[in-house]
C-alpha cells in the first residue's frame, strides 16, 4: 500500500507548491531519485553518487539541501508513511459509519496496489524496517509508529465492528496485512497477495473473532 508509484497517484509532490527556484527544483529531483532507488536496490545497496547522478546534480548540492543520507532516508520513509494514510483516509471515509465496509475496503486497496506491477518488491516501509538495524536511527520511531498506528486502527475498526474479540481480530488482521507485504516481496507474482480480501472476511466471520453474517 506503500509503494513509490502506485501508492497515491493523487499525492501531491515532494516540496511545497509555488515557482520552481534551483535549490527546490534540485531538492524535488534528488528526493524522487533517492526514493525510487532506495526502493528499487534498498538503502544499504544506493550511494550519495549514485542519487545524485540520477537526480543529474552533485553530491555537494545533495548536502546543500538535505543534511546527510539518513536525513534523506528519513524523508523519503515519512513520504511513503504520508501517502499510506491518504490512502488509508480515503478509502475509510468512503464507508463512513460501517466499520466492516471500511475494513474491507482497506484490504481491497491493499489488493489493489500490492497487486500492481510497481509493488514488485512490496512496501518500501517494510522494507527499510528490515535494513535499519541501529535502535538509535531516526526511521527507527517513525517505522514503530507507523505500524502501532496500523494496529490500533484495526482494533478500533473492529471495536466499532461489534466482534466479538475486537483486539485480537484487529492483531490478526494486522498480520495478514503485514504478510501481504513481505509475500509481495518474496514471491515473483502477486498471486498469494490476490485472496487477501477472501481471508480477510474470512476473519471478519470467525465466530470466535467476528462477527459472523447469517
Amino acid at each position: 500500500m506503500s509503494t513509490p508509484k502506485p501508492v497515491s497517484p493523487s499525492a501531491p509532490p515532494f516540496g511545497q507548491p509555488g515557482a520552481c527556484t534551483e535549490a527546490s527544483c534540485a531538492k524535488d529531483r534528488i528526493f524522487q531519485a533517492a526514493r525510487n532507488l532506495f526502493y528499487k536496490h534498498g538503502i544499504r545497496g544506493v550511494s550519495v553518487d549514485a542519487i545524485a547522478a540520477e537526480a543529474g546534480t552533485t553530491k555537494v548540492t545533495l548536502y546543500r539541501v538535505f543534511s546527510s543520507k539518513d536525513d534523506l532516508i528519513v524523508q523519503c520513509l515519512q513520504d511513503h508513511i504520508t501517502r499510506f494514510w491518504q490512502i488509508w483516509d480515503e478509502v475509510v471515509s468512503a464507508h463512513e459509519g460501517d466499520a466492516r465496509g471500511q475494513l474491507e475496503a482497506v484490504f481491497g486497496a491493499l489488493k489493489t496496489h500490492m497487486c500492481a506491477e510497481e509493488a514488485e518488491r512490496g512496501c518500501p516501509i517494510v522494507n527499510t524496517a528490515v535494513e535499519i538495524d541501529d535502535e538509535n536511527h531516526p526511521a527507527k520511531h517513525l517505522i514503530r509508529e507507523h505500524h502501532g498506528r496500523i494496529s490500533s486502527s484495526l482494533r478500533e475498526l473492529c471495536k466499532q465492528m461489534g466482534a466479538q474479540r475486537p483486539d485480537e481480530l484487529g492483531d490478526a488482521l494486522t498480520l495478514l496485512l503485514e504478510g501481504s507485504f513481505a509475500s509481495r516481496l518474496v514471491f515473483s507474482s502477486p498471486k498469494q497477495v490476490e485472496s487477501v480480501c477472501e481471508a480477510a472476511k474470512a476473519l471478519l466471520d470467525s465466530p470466535t473473532l467476528g462477527t459472523p453474517r447469517g
